[in-house]
């Protein structure tokens, strides 16, 4: 349990840390020119609290876990690069295919950054669990 637990709070930090950067100083004028009027002045905070809850437990449960107990960080960063391109494929050409705004380079950055940034949070759980708190027998995975 101790495990899972670091490992969720690690992949949550790398994942909220990079995605501020991300939407805040790279994507920020791009989302705003491409997308202005769909935008809100201000996000909605419980939405977004809801989609970081949700998808570092998807990140966790099918990526960090299998690869914390075969694979190591590598394995985490694999898993988790196929599920960020899932989960953002699925939002990006949903998008594509039934809002004005949404572009195809759009589309295809927004998957890029997903497949990225969930393969490099997926890393940090699992280097940070197999750190502090390793699986029984393990030891620090690298």
């Amino acid at each position: 349990m101790k495990t899972t637990l670091v490992a969720w709070f690690a992949t949550l930090l790398a994942f909220l840390l990079l995605d501020a950067l991300w939407l805040g100083l790279m994507m920020g004028p791009t989302y705003r020119a491409q997308l202005g009027s769909l935008l809100l002045e201000q996000p909605r905070l419980l939405p977004a609290a809801l989609f970081y809850l949700l998808y570092v437990s998807g990140c966790v449960l099918f990526a960090v876990r299998p690869a914390l107990l075969q694979g190591g960080w590598q394995r985490a960063a694999r898993l988790g690069a196929l599920l960020g391109l899932v989960a953002y494929g699925t939002y990006d050409l949903s998008n594509w295919a039934t809002l004005k705004g949404w572009s195809a380079s759009l589309a295809v950055m927004d998957m890029a950054w997903g497949l990225v940034v969930s393969a490099l949070a997926c890393s940090f759980g699992v280097y940070c669990a197999g750190r502090w708190a390793p699986v029984a027998g393990s030891g620090p995975r690298g």
